[in-house]
């Protein structure tokens, strides 16, 4: 388990790819955000994208998906706040995916001493290194214990 001693500014870590197929970007659209361009192959032909795109919803999803692969050994408590949230590219059937995850900053929590607050940088990109999701968010990590940052106990 990574605490937040462990975490350090600028380190980042990026995923395994993960392809996007038609079959489950339809069942996603069809069931949580069922716009033509999402869950109709035909209509979302003549739309402005020019073909079947998936959600936002979707996309981040899948995003969730693959960070916990190269984030799921932190000591995370929740997170607390996304910011500046963009979907500059879409994702489309085909797509392979892969997950950024970079510690932009960290901090001693002022309410617990128990917990650490860290800035990360998530980011989504496509086969062509597009960004096809990107978003900053404020976490909660639990600090290493007191009898673990002393040998033989608590001193």
């Amino acid at each position: 388990m990574r605490y937040f001693e462990d975490l350090t500014e600028g380190e980042e870590r990026l995923s395994e790819a993960r392809e996007v197929s038609e079959a489950e970007l339809l069942e996603f659209a069809r069931r949580y955000d069922p716009q033509y361009f999402h869950a109709d192959p035909q209509a979302a032909a003549g739309s402005i994208f020019g073909g079947l795109i998936a959600s936002g919803i979707f996309t981040m999803a899948v995003w969730r998906q693959l960070d916990h692969r190269i984030c799921g050994d932190v000591a995370w408590i929740c997170g607390v706040a996304w910011d500046d949230v963009r979907f500059p590219h879409p994702v489309r059937p085909g797509d392979g995916l892969r997950a950024r995850a970079r510690c932009l900053s960290k901090r001693p929590s002022q309410k617990d001493p128990r917990r650490g607050v860290v800035l990360f940088e998530y980011t989504l990109l496509n086969q062509r290194e597009e960004t096809v999701f990107t978003c900053r968010s404020t976490n909660l990590v639990e600090r290493r214990p007191a009898a673990a940052n002393h040998p033989g106990g608590l001193r």
